[in-house]
């Protein structure tokens, strides 16, 4: 298929939405789809034109969703690489009474009571995963929120398909991905300054993106990193 045609497809896929405003937002959504809304009066050559000279961003909007999570079974047995904060750790899976993880580099140890128990050993890592999860991303929020509220948002980490994070601006909450854990710490920080940020610009605008720059010059360095991880 040639570009021309690539171009087209993406402009023919996005949702015109006309309503009562004076600017223009066009936003891609995790979902993927794409949504552009303007003042009611804007022309249809306009919008055209403008899709145009957006294409290279909606492009990479849409990669970045598409390849944000990519699912890899596992068997959790001795010898397999489990990421946390950006490195790569060997599994080294222990019979034990006492079911527990202890990271001591360069292997996660997984204690359980019965090795051959695939949800079990599942259950215990991702617990832990979890605990981590809570303990590195409230440290990194303790870091940044007062940058841009002097309301500290709640958190909340759960299990994300489509995103790596979210923000609830009328609960003044942040919700990350509990992959995430598994990234390198200044990916991490990204992500979070990115959903503190909409508490201020909600949409994925000129001004968000201004805002974001100001808050993090090097932010579109530390996403392409995310993606590339």
């Amino acid at each position: 298929m040639n570009t021309n045609a690539k171009t087209d497809n993406i402009i023919n896929n996005v949702k015109i939405l006309r309503k009562d405003i004076k600017n223009i937002y066009l936003v891609v959504n995790p979902d993927c789809s794409v949504v552009l809304k303007v003042p009611e009066s804007t022309s249809e050559d306009f919008i055209n034109s403008f899709l145009k000279k957006k294409e290279h961003w909606i492009k990479r909007q849409l990669e970045y969703f598409q390849n944000m999570v990519k699912p890899v079974q596992k068997d959790y047995v001795s010898g397999e690489s489990f990421a946390y904060l950006g490195r790569q750790y060997r599994l080294k899976v222990h019979k034990s009474d006492r079911e527990e993880v202890i990271l001591k580099s360069p292997y996660i140890h997984l204690y359980v009571r019965d090795k051959e128990n695939l949800e079990r050993k599942k259950k215990v890592l991702e617990c832990w995963y979890r605990l981590k999860a809570k303990e590195k991303f409230s440290e990194l929020l303790n870091k940044h929120y007062a940058k841009i509220t002097n309301n500290k948002p709640k958190l909340e980490v759960r299990k994300m398909k489509k995103r790596w994070g979210s923000c609830n601006y009328d609960k003044n909450k942040i919700i990350l991905n509990l992959k995430l854990i598994e990234k390198p710490k200044y990916c991490i920080e990204y992500v979070i300054l990115h959903e503190l940020a909409h508490l201020k610009y909600p949409y994925h605008n000129k001004d968000f993106y201004n805002y974001l720059t100001v808050l993090m010059p090097d932010w579109e360095w530390r996403r392409d990193k995310l993606n590339e991880c």
